[in-house]
């Protein structure tokens, strides 16, 4: 998928060590984005259905905690493989500006 958003790719990441629900997903994602991602609730929800729909994420169990549902989410072995093709894409995005080229400005 080219193009995938920040939020997409970051809620892949999340997902990438451990099922998680949704708030521990928001977390994780600001967490692990240096608080750059701060997923809104219903943009989580949203993006789980079209990352489901694609099968990059599986719901895994639910269960009830206080008398309220809570559903936790699972990546799958296509989820992982397309959030490190576009952590390959980001990385060799990056080398073309990171490299020296020797070019001064001035």
């Amino acid at each position: 998928m080219i193009g995938m958003t920040e939020a997409t790719y970051f809620i892949l990441v999340a997902l990438m060590e451990e099922p998680l629900h949704g708030y521990g997903i928001i977390k994780q994602a600001r967490t692990q984005s240096l608080g750059e991602v701060d997923l809104a609730v219903g943009t989580l929800y949203s993006a789980l259905d079209r990352l489901s729909e694609t099968g990059w994420v599986r719901l895994d169990r639910e269960e009830t905690v206080n008398g309220r549902p809570r559903r936790y989410y699972r990546i799958t072995d296509d989820g992982v493989g397309a959030a490190r093709a576009q952590a390959a894409r980001m990385q060799r995005a990056a080398a073309l500006v990171l490299r020296p080229s020797g070019v001064t400005s001035g």
